[in-house]
């Protein structure tokens, strides 16, 4: 039997767990050096102003944590000069409540057009070039569209991104805690295994775990996978149950005021096959290679580059053929769980001090099993710092 499988209870392993102390919230000093961020991208752009949409963007910004709807809810960031919030009237009092710089509120009744109210206020700005958020939705482009013909509307990734790609200390200790609170879940998580207990039961205590460790909303996502499921990189539909001698695949998350984890474990509950401890190796040495391989300066598609080296040297495909890795080696992480840049072919975006990355060069085998060690590292000075331990073997997944 794995080492730290099985052998406990949902109620055992939640009994002892209590919240731990949350690391310290963005400050007012953080949110305003941001802001003055944004403002020197945009001007190398050429943006008189920049538009946020409700969103992990806007949270970044302002402190408001607001979930996209039909109705616009946004941020008008100007090159000078006050900051503006756009926002249904009947929703001020929550959007005081939340909002946490200063910025002029322009309210509109549920009759009314948002975007010529947003277009107006740029007139009076007199902006003639906005930035668009890239998570904007098509309805709200096209609405400002329409409302100003004549203004010139700019891709705001470079603005955005350039913010939100590179993460300060308090940024990084939010992660932190996160992740460290993911991995515990992950470790009791394998304690309660035993043959038939259900995929459904084990995210229920996933997210129960998370909650109990004083995670935002519980699990942000959970995907448990036995078997042959393992091989379905996000898993297959419907409910499972596990038998001796399968491969588990769990891939989880939370939030910790706002700020995601993301972590893979994959090991056996009873005794692997050859085959399964070969590729769970190989597996380990594609995640370090790519770790290794980090320094600033480097282009975030030479780290997909080296995992996929490490594969086609032992005779998986060097491209997304399977058997082999088909999918990126990392993707950026921090209000959102995916965000630019990707370490994936084609990105072309140097590494710099800061970034952070999933690593998680999956190896499947179809219609057999995969697996995925993912965990998550920044960039530093002199090359690259994990956020959390990798798994340290197939047989003792959480150590001795």
């Amino acid at each position: 039997m794995t080492h730290g499988i099985g052998g406990s209870t949902a109620e055992e392993q939640l009994a002892d767990l209590t919240p731990w102390p949350k690391a310290p919230a963005i400050g007012p000093q953080e949110r305003a050096a941001r802001i003055a961020r944004a403002r020197e991208l945009m001007g190398q752009i050429g943006a008189q102003a920049l538009i946020i949409g409700a969103g992990p963007s806007l949270r970044y910004f302002t402190g408001v944590a607001w979930n996209a709807t039909e109705r616009l809810v946004a941020l008008v960031l100007p090159l000078t000069g006050p900051l503006k919030m756009i926002c249904p009237r009947f929703e001020l009092g929550s959007l005081q409540a939340a909002l946490l710089v200063e910025a002029e509120l322009l309210l509109w009744e549920e009759h009314e057009s948002p975007y010529a109210l947003t277009t107006q206020a740029l007139a009076g700005l007199g902006a003639k070039s906005l930035a668009i958020d890239p998570a904007l939705p098509f309805f709200v482009f096209n609405g400002l569209r329409l409302a100003a013909p004549d203004l010139a509307l700019l891709d705001g990734a470079p603005v955005v991104d350039g913010c939100r790609s590179i993460k300060s200390p308090a940024e990084l200790a939010l992660m932190s805690q996160a992740k460290a609170m993911t991995l515990e879940v992950h470790r009791r998580a394998a304690r309660i295994l035993a043959p038939g207990v259900t995929t459904t039961e084990v995210r229920r205590f996933i997210d129960q775990a998370h909650r109990a460790l004083g995670a935002d909303d519980g699990s942000s996502f959970c995907a448990v996978q036995f078997g042959v499921a393992s091989a379905y990189p996000h898993g297959l539909p419907g409910e499972q149950q596990l038998v001796q001698d399968d491969l588990v695949l769990i891939d989880t998350g939370c939030r910790v005021q706002g700020y995601n984890s993301d972590i893979t474990r994959t090991y056996v509950f009873g005794q692997a096959t050859q085959e399964q401890a070969r590729v769970w190796e190989i597996e380990k040495r594609a995640q370090a290679a790519a770790f290794a391989a980090v320094k600033p300066g480097v282009p975030c598609e030479e780290i997909d580059a080296v995992a996929r080296r490490v594969l086609a040297a032992e005779g998986f495909s060097p491209d997304y053929d399977l058997p082999g890795l088909p999918h990126r080696t990392g993707h950026g992480i921090g209000l959102s769980i995916h965000e630019a840049p990707y370490l994936v072919r084609g990105d072309k975006t140097p590494l710099a001090v800061g970034m952070c990355f999933s690593n998680e060069p999956m190896i499947v085998i179809p219609e057999t099993f995969g697996v995925r060690l993912e965990d998550h590292f920044h960039v530093t000075q002199d090359g690259a710092a994990w956020f959390t331990q990798p798994q340290d073997s197939l047989e003792a997944p959480f150590g001795r």
